[in-house]
């Protein structure tokens, strides 16, 4: 089976039920294969997945990647193959039965441990440019390189590089499958870092518009986040259960963190973030009750060589050997928290748990909690904005289970309004420069929806239905904040620019399922209406 055998795992093909993963199961206790099974898969499937399934040019095919997509949808993929990837057809090569037990084999656990240390991960890297050769200037010419946008599409698993004052795309370029986490910028914004669901993590220099290097640091990745000087980039692993950083040129492995707490139970990490004020990385774990901040201002001091901690991926026991120079400060919490927004100055943290309790407002200073906010349903505050209302800031949150908007002061910490939208969403923006807050409706029968709130009056003062029967999600601002950008998220898609005070539509770009776009300006700024 060549290259991508199965859709994308990104929130546009799961509902609210599934947005919870799976709890990690082992992948050492899976029944005995089949030696005819394996032998087809190795015949037909091993070039691009890996001998052990492990994933390569294609993805990993493991039950712990694949629990978002049915069974009966990977029989079609593998019989029909998928447009617009190097997956061929196999129904004139195989029968039905044989993909019938293909399948079956790849939702079986495998029957011995699976290990993604340091080897793999060095054997992994790869070295497109190397970073002196690469030009002093961009190899093309716009009137701001900071109202740049770079536009992740899902369709066919392309990049786009678009003029944010022209409104024209500059270059496409391919790129890993299942892009999650939203790219992140270097802080002079040449340099931007992707992450796949696979585990690769790529450089890529705007300027020249090529790939620097690029390197697999998992099985299963969430995110990645770069430090607030460039120099270090830390990865978030569902498989193995690990921290992973990178020095910030090449992208060659410094350290592997086993994520362990002192009774010895592991856990996937959910995301990690860069928080930049206070010169660390901050890490959302899924499993155990503790938040985890590493410091990076001073990393790497003394590095010799690779210095890493290798983890069993089966049993995610510590494998001996050295410690290195980057370690965790462990803040223990009540539940586990895997959903995080941060206050501008980034001391206080909200968490939010799939678990039903309030939200937990922590203190990272003091590394305590310090109030709870009342959050009904599944509130998505890795999406959360803030903004200044009657003399006071507030944030404010989308839900991924109810629709609702919760406004929240952030110095009482209480909610101040719940604003009623026609189902739950997932994405929220606005701007300094805008009177306006959009949130999408993601889910339900009114995904095609696309809400815009006052933000001195609290309540929606349109919507707006750009495609009928198409989900539209994900809006960001330019630069000034003068135009709003919104996704159709559909195969046959298109990027939407309107103005961001009349709400007129300006222009269409059709694409291939955009999904994030994300403006340099606003992202390496923080900007008070945009996501962390």
């Amino acid at each position: 089976m060549k290259a991508i055998l199965f859709f994308s795992l990104f929130f546009a093909l799961i509902t609210p039920a599934s947005v919870e993963a799976a709890p990690a199961k082992s992948i050492a206790k899976g029944e005995p294969a089949d030696p005819g099974v394996h032998t087809l898969y190795l015949q037909h499937c091993s070039e691009c997945h890996h001998p052990e399934r492990l994933g390569a040019m294609g993805p990993a095919l493991l039950p712990e990647n694949l629990h978002r997509l049915r069974a009966k949808k990977a029989k079609g993929v593998i019989a029909e193959g998928r447009v617009a990837t190097q997956m061929p057809p196999f129904k004139e090569i195989l029968s039905p039965d044989q993909i019938d037990a293909l399948v079956k084999y790849i939702y079986t656990s495998p029957n011995t441990p699976l290990i993604w240390g340091e080897k793999e991960i060095i054997d992994s890297h790869i070295i497109h440019n190397e970073p002196d050769t690469l030009p002093g200037k961009p190899v093309f010419k716009v009137a701001d390189l900071f109202n740049l946008f770079l536009v992740v599409e899902l369709g066919d698993h392309h990049v786009t590089l678009l003029d944010g004052d022209r409104f024209e795309p500059i270059h496409r370029f391919p790129s890993r499958y299942a892009l999650h986490g939203g790219p992140k910028y270097g802080p002079n914004g040449r340099f931007v870092y992707f992450g796949s669901r696979d585990g690769w993590v790529s450089k890529f220099d705007i300027y020249s518009l090529e790939l620097v290097a690029e390197i697999r640091v998992g099985i299963n990745t969430r995110n990645v986040a770069v430090s607030g000087d460039g120099k270090w980039v830390m990865a978030a692993n569902y498989l193995p259960h690990t921290l992973v950083i990178l020095d910030g040129e090449k992208l060659e492995p410094v350290q592997v963190i086993p994520v362990v707490d002192d009774a010895g139970h592991s856990s996937r990490v959910s995301a990690v973030y860069a928080a930049a004020p206070r010169n660390s990385f901050i890490a959302a774990l899924k499993d155990i009750p503790e938040i985890w901040e590493i410091p990076y201002q001073d990393g790497g001091k003394g590095k010799s060589g690779l210095k890493v901690r290798q983890v069993d991926a089966a049993s995610n026991e510590v494998i001996p050997g050295k410690k290195g120079p980057f370690s965790a400060r462990r803040i223990k919490v009540e539940v586990p928290l895997d959903d995080f927004f941060f206050d501008q100055s980034y001391k206080n943290l909200i968490g939010a748990s799939r678990t039903g309790v309030p939200g937990q407002v922590v203190d990272l200073d003091a590394g305590q909690k310090t109030a709870e906010i009342d959050m009904p349903g599944m509130p998505h505050l890795g999406s959360g904005i803030t903004w200044e209302y009657q003399g006071r800031k507030v944030m404010a949150s989308p839900n991924l289970k109810d629709g609702v908007v919760s406004v929240i002061d952030l110095e009482t910490w209480e909610v101040i309004k719940r604003i009623e939208t026609l189902g739950p969403g997932f994405f929220m923006r606005s701007h300094e420069n805008s009177p306006y807050a959009w949130v999408d409706v993601f889910f339900g029968p009114n995904r095609d929806a696309m809400h815009v709130i006052d933000k001195s009056k609290l309540e929606i003062v349109k919507t707006l239905r750009p495609a009928p029967g198409k989900v539209s999600g994900h809006i960001e601002f330019t630069r000034d904040g003068s135009h709003a950008l919104l996704s159709i998220w559909d195969k046959d898609g298109a990027l939407i620019i309107y103005n961001g005070h009349t709400l007129e539509e300006i222009k269409r770009i059709p694409m291939k399922k955009p999904s994030g776009k994300y403006n340099v300006h606003n992202k390496v700024t923080r900007s008070a209406g945009t996501s962390h």
